[in-house]
């Protein structure tokens, strides 16, 4: 049975502009008075399966993740979760069981937004969760999205090219995303914007990563270093945690919340980030307390223009 994440409980409310569907948060009950209109939560490659019993690590991370969100006293204005949500190759029960994980942040009236990443399937996503499918989607055959934010707008892309676990996964946005994107940034010129996307784009970071990155990514930063409002791109996909810049822009790698590849190295974990309109701080959080990344906060200055 399709299962629909948009509820009645979901307290935001949605304007066209230029064919894109604009999210913006309507903070005026007494509950709503807890969010925090200027923080946000960042997730990523959450993998989850159909099969995954309860008490397994991938989904026991997540679940987690869910829980403090919602324990929060501030609690986000929007929860960003930036691809490869299934774990393999995005089966139908590997989303209904992702639905059910992430439902208490719907309840909790929490706007979320998902990406796609390369282990996520289109078609099968919009199958299962109908909600996420613009009548008109602004790009044909895109998952893209604007979400405004009082100190941020936040700019979702969809970098699958490739359904399936393969050993190298480029991403690509291709010609008309990036036409989209172009024309929505120019409709949003006024406050700082964020790039959002699963895949990282091959600049300014540590070489072995670049095979699997965004085969567009030159055309990508000539487009966003020519609108100054770009403050940061923001990816997953790598499973680490990195920052760099490249042009002027912020690179943000964000932790997954599902498993790493090697554990000396990495661990689980999500990100909060505090915006304002001269920049942010990125606190990461980790699911194994005592990880030095736990808490470890990388502080962003926007550049100037």
């Amino acid at each position: 049975m399709p299962i629909h994440l948009t509820t009645s409980s979901r307290r935001t409310f949605l304007t066209q502009l230029g064919g894109a569907v604009v999210c913006a948060p309507a903070l005026h009950s007494a509950e709503e008075k807890r969010v925090d209109a200027d923080r946000i939560a960042i997730l990523n490659d959450t993998h989850i399966a159909a099969g995954h019993t309860a008490n397994a690590p991938i989904p026991t991370h997540l679940r987690e993740t869910v829980a403090w969100l919602v324990a929060q006293e501030r609690r986000p204005a929007a929860v960003i979760i930036n691809g490869d949500l299934a774990l393999s190759n995005g089966r139908p029960g590997d989303y209904e069981h992702f639905a059910r994980l992430i439902a208490p942040l719907r309840e909790a009236g929490m706007p979320v937004h998902l990406t796609l990443g390369n282990h996520d399937d289109r078609d099968v996503f919009y199958q299962v969760l109908q909600a996420e499918k613009a009548a008109e989607p602004p790009v044909v055959s895109r998952h893209v999205g604007v979400v405004t934010l009082p100190p941020a707008n936040l700019f979702l892309l969809d970098s699958l090219k490739t359904v399936g676990p393969r050993v190298v996964a480029q991403g690509l946005l291709g010609p008309e995303q990036l036409d989209w994107l172009g024309r929505m940034l120019d409709a949003h010129p006024g406050k700082p914007a964020l790039i959002f996307a699963h895949h990282n784009p091959r600049l300014g970071g540590e070489e072995r990563h670049f095979p699997g990155g965004l085969e567009d990514s030159e055309p990508l930063w000539d487009l966003l270093a020519s609108r100054p409002q770009v403050k940061a791109y923001i990816h997953g996909h790598i499973h680490h945690r990195d920052h760099f810049q490249h042009r002027g822009i912020h690179i943000f790698n964000t932790p997954a919340t599902s498993y790493v590849a090697n554990p000396t190295l990495s661990t689980t974990g999500w990100t909060m980030a505090q915006l304002t309109d001269q920049g942010a701080d990125f606190t990461t959080l980790t699911h194994a307390k005592e990880h030095a990344w736990n808490g470890l906060v990388e502080k962003a200055a926007w550049r100037v223009g």
